[in-house]
């Protein structure tokens, strides 16, 4: 292989991954818990944009439950953020396996 090529083909893929920084804002998913008791929105930097707890949960009076259905559907929503943001970065690397790097270093900030 030569290694200008290399070097273009490395030039294409920091121009892509800079895109992919800028798209971050736009990315947005939904994880829910409790067959929608509890819904948690993330951006694409995995920072919360919404949470929304059914009033139903209020008239049982569990406390446990609430931080559960929380945890779940946050868990929910950043696994579909991690799915979503590996298939964007996989068409970037041109479906090249990067080994210790399922997504660029500073992509969810410091």
């Amino acid at each position: 292989m030569n290694p200008f090529d290399i070097l273009k083909n490395l030039k294409n893929v920091q121009s892509k991954m800079a895109e992919m920084q800028a798209k971050l804002d736009t990315v947005i998913v939904t994880g829910t818990a409790g067959g929608g008791m509890a819904s948690v929105t993330l951006n694409g930097k995995m920072e919360m944009l919404s949470l929304e707890i059914s009033p139903d949960i209020f008239k049982e009076d569990d406390r446990v439950m609430l931080q559960d259905l929380v945890r779940a559907a946050y868990n929910d929503a950043q696994a579909k953020l991690k799915e979503q943001l590996r298939t964007e970065f996989s068409s970037v690397t041109g479906g090249m396996n990067i080994p210790g790097m399922d997504f660029p270093p500073g992509m969810f900030g410091a």
